[in-house]
């Protein structure tokens, strides 16, 4: 009578890729650039140098301009209020900033309620953030935060985390490469979903919280009142307070927390403020 073997099924799961995935992360952590930001004194490792963030944000700004050739404001009270912040802005960033910015502008013509600071110093404005700023102290909340994602390096950092990330998880992916496939498919799902929702989504906030606290500084630094910053953002929540995500789901703080965030850094900004009237020359 024959002997029947009976075959033993292959583990669906293997460790060695992960395994192999996170010692390249911990080579990248080991060997990663880090910096530490001027302002706040918080180090972070970041995926690029300086000179290749501001290659970048050239090619990027090259693009937008191309792209919006058509609506860019070249003269005018607009474009001119505008550089006047930037410019005041520019120098309070100075006085501590490790890395020179060539800062540029330009103003687009849109409704959009909206401005970015692109790596390297490239600032694009829509005019339509301009009625809700209303004063150039409410455009300085806009632009210092913006200009402060720049300066602390936010994308060199987010490159890095994003790079990590996706080792991890692609060696997660590998690892699991003989398991049934929608069983594969409903894993990967949840590690995806974790990773969003419980690094991605809060390191992004809390970038975001960086730039607000550095941007309130330096409105401050260039003396503009830093109480204005609570003021647009509470015209901002009242604007699109209603149809913003909940907080848990989103890259950015709310305007709640943004506004309570706000009034515990200003001690330290009306310092700022303070200094800034006794070293600006009598009118």
């Amino acid at each position: 009578m024959p002997i029947k073997l009976e075959r033993k099924h292959a583990c669906p799961f293997t460790l060695v890729p992960l395994l192999i995935a996170l010692g390249f992360v911990l080579f990248k952590l080991y060997t990663a650039s880090k910096v530490t930001n001027p302002e706040t004194g918080r180090t972070a490792r970041v995926g690029l140098n300086p000179e290749q963030e501001q290659k970048l944000g050239l090619e990027a700004y090259a693009q937008v301009k191309k792209d919006e050739a058509a609506k860019i404001v070249l003269t005018g009270p607009e474009i001119d209020l505008v550089k006047r912040v930037t410019n005041k802005l520019a120098k309070a960033a100075a006085q501590k900033a490790t890395v020179n910015y060539n800062w540029e502008i330009s103003v687009i013509q849109s409704h959009e309620k909206n401005a970015f600071c692109l790596p390297g110093g490239k600032i694009v404005v829509y005019t339509g953030i301009i009625p809700v700023a209303r004063n150039e102290a409410g455009l300085a909340t806009v632009l210092g935060h913006e200009m402060a994602h720049a300066t602390s390096r936010h994308g060199a950092e987010r490159l890095f985390r994003s790079e990590i990330t996706k080792t991890i998880l692609g060696g997660a992916q590998q690892s699991l490469a003989q398991m049934d496939p929608n069983q594969r498919q409903t894993i990967m799902g949840a590690l995806g979903a974790g990773a969003k929702y419980g690094a991605t989504l809060p390191f992004s906030r809390e970038q975001e919280s960086e730039a607000d606290h550095i941007g309130l500084l330096y409105m401050a630094r260039a003396g503009y009142d830093p109480k204005e910053a609570i003021d647009f953002w509470h015209r901002m929540d009242e604007l699109l307070g209603k149809g913003s995500p909940s907080e848990f789901m989103s890259d950015h703080p709310s305007h709640g927390t943004r506004i309570s965030q706000l009034k515990a850094w200003m001690p330290e900004a009306e310092k700022e403020f303070t200094q800034y009237h006794s070293r600006a020359p009598a009118a």
